[in-house]
């Protein structure tokens, strides 16, 4: 009973998608629906959304003392985004897809995902934990996963991570507001409440835009676009055994309490990023690729995560 509900998250998704889907062969969007949405994501709801939920989670006091649990998830990331780049090299990824491979390989889906499944897993007393790796995932995303998305683009110019036109690049709008909520609660500094509830409403947009644009998308696919290549099953490999894997292992290193080993773990077994897709369209490289991949790793979810429960028993 309690791996169903922990289920009902993604079935959600799925039906937040089929509804996307329907609309779009129905004909309600136009050709630039996509760009528009994707628009609103990444400068509108995304950075609503970051804010509300940072500054009304966390005080000053609780980030502090969340310090060295963060380290978990900021090394065992990095670990995993290492790896992606070896794979890369072994199974020949293209030039134009390294990125968004890393991309998912390295990188879960947090909130959309993995908050409503721990919460139905743990209860309400893990969101804390959930936040904390949120926030690392967060920051992973709009620094080395962009940089990589835009890579693939070509429009990122030579020089690396740190040449100044690439650092302009990256300083996105959720990134931005990041390290402003960052800012804010390190000084105790208070939103007035009604620009809160206007972050909230606008912050609420993100998972049915990002959901009904995979939608979208999904409706102009063939069946053979589904087809599951070697990088692809390599991505469900990295998401759903490897970032688990190396989550557990660098939890051995740190004392934490078992519901944050817990939900550190399920959160590194989360599928693909949402946002990987609305990015990708975003920066024109192969939205689609991540699409598919977005889709087909929600469904995997329906079976790795009763696994994880499982294990948990034996584990914990």
């Amino acid at each position: 009973m309690v791996i169903l509900q922990s289920l009902q998250s993604l079935f959600t998704v799925f039906f937040l998608i089929s509804v996307g889907f329907y609309l779009s062969k129905k004909g309600w969007f136009s050709e630039g629906t996509p760009n528009l949405f994707s628009k609103l994501v990444i400068r509108v709801s995304l950075p609503s959304f970051m804010i509300y939920n940072l500054t009304t989670s966390f005080t000053k006091e609780a980030l502090t003392k969340s310090i060295s649990g963060i380290l978990v998830p900021f090394i065992s990331m990095a670990i995993t985004y290492i790896l992606s780049k070896i794979f890369i090299v072994l199974l020949s990824i293209p030039k134009e897809k390294k990125g968004t491979f890393s991309t998912m390989f390295f990188l879960s889906n947090t909130i959309f995902i993995g908050l409503p499944v721990n919460v139905s897993l743990f209860g309400e007393q893990c969101v804390p934990y959930i936040l904390l790796y949120y926030i690392v995932n967060t920051f992973m995303f709009w620094t080395i996963g962009v940089y990589g998305i835009k890579k693939d683009s070509g429009i990122l110019e030579a020089g690396g991570l740190f040449n100044l036109k690439s650092v302009k690049n990256i300083f996105s709008p959720p990134l931005v507001t990041f390290i402003l909520s960052i800012f804010l609660i390190s000084f105790n500094i208070k939103i007035p409440r009604f620009l809160l509830e206007g972050f909230k409403y606008l912050g609420n947009l993100t998972t049915p835009i990002s959901t009904l644009f995979i939608g979208m998308t999904l409706s102009t696919l063939s069946l053979k676009d589904f087809h599951i290549g070697k990088d692809s099953l390599f991505i469900f490999i990295g998401r759903f055994i490897i970032s688990p894997l190396v989550t557990f292992i660098v939890i051995k290193f740190f004392h934490v309490p078992d519901l944050m080993a817990k939900v550190f773990i399920i959160e590194a077994a989360m599928p693909v990023m949402t946002q990987i897709a609305i990015v990708s369209r975003a920066y024109e490289v192969d939205y689609r690729y991540a699409t598919v991949m977005g889709t087909l790793s929600n469904l995997a979810s329906l079976i790795f995560i009763p696994l994880y429960m499982i294990m948990f028993t034996y584990l914990f």
